[in-house]
């Protein structure tokens, strides 16, 4: 990425202790560490969200030519796109089911408490 040798990282550090000194040299080491490392992080999800993009629109092509092919004699290519949409839309439609498990139920029937409950009034009149 850059192209920087030793001895141009020695000139950058040794001026950055003769401007910063010793006491503010470590925290403006860290503070660069971690901008850097943030810059990265938001680099690596607009990457990641780019690559979704261009996968969705790629199924959606697919989904197209499948449709103007009557979804009959399909590729592969086009197969695999029309049944991942498929399982897609219908994981969607699924309704969520009940657990047979005591704690999850036990879980579910506490969440249903606490939103019908009624909050507390305090001495002055608000609600908690």
């Amino acid at each position: 990425m850059f192209d920087i040798g030793f001895w141009e990282l020695l000139v950058i550090g040794v001026l950055a202790l003769l401007i910063l000194g010793p006491e503010r040299l470590p925290g403006a080491i860290r503070s660069t560490a971690r901008t850097i490392r943030n810059i990265k992080g938001m680099a690596g999800s607009f990457k990641t969200e780019i690559d979704e993009q261009l996968r969705i629109h790629e199924l959606h092509e697919n989904l197209k030519k499948a449709e103007s092919m009557n979804m009959q004699n399909l590729s592969p290519e086009l197969q695999a796109s029309v049944e991942e949409l498929t399982a897609a839309a219908e994981s969607v439609q699924t309704p969520y089911k009940k657990s047979d498990h005591p704690v999850e139920q036990a879980l579910a029937q506490n969440e249903t408490a606490e939103k019908t409950a009624i909050p507390e009034k305090e001495e002055d009149g608000r609600s908690t």
